[in-house]
């Protein structure tokens, strides 16, 4: 029976994983170009530039089309998963951001008098713009194109 130490001999994985976090990581260089300040909470929070979410999904599909086949089931199966979870960061996530900022605005103009209600406000970064997903996805393919490349020297 393997042991779970053999999680860290999945390449795969191991590369998807290391997508995700350099692309979180890409969110506090993003950050600190457009505010010109460095702030490490972006790498905590869900939407932003780029999209960590696809850039994973991406390099999965991408390590499982490489390490299984391009016409395998497996790569079938991770590519339909990506497809899915970046439709949803731009689709239904990034509605519920835009729904969640209109209930902000709403708190706020009918807080301005004597009220009996909370003032708690929603989370409105919750998605991502097609561009946000579209550069994630290029990350995610490229760290896993570039790892490929490398190890196969």
């Amino acid at each position: 029976m393997p042991s779970f130490a053999s999680i860290l001999e999945n390449r795969v994985l191991l590369v998807a994983l290391a997508a995700c976090l350099i692309a979180q990581g890409a969110k506090v260089i993003v950050e600190l170009a457009q505010s010109r300040r460095l702030n490490f909470k972006v790498m905590a929070e869900s939407g932003g530039m780029p999209s960590s979410h696809s850039a994973l999904v991406t390099s999965l599909a991408f390590g499982v089309g490489v390490a299984r086949g391009w016409n395998s089931v497996e790569f079938a199966i991770a590519t339909v998963f990506a497809i899915i979870v970046m439709y949803d960061a731009a689709g239904v996530r990034q509605s519920s951001g835009k729904q969640a900022q209109l209930l902000n605005q709403v708190i706020s103009e009918l807080f301005q008098g004597d009220h009996h209600l909370t003032e708690l406000r929603v989370k409105e970064l919750l998605g991502h713009t097609p561009l946000q997903v579209i550069v994630g996805a290029i990350l995610g393919a490229a760290i896993a194109g570039l790892v490929e490349v490398f190890l196969r020297g």
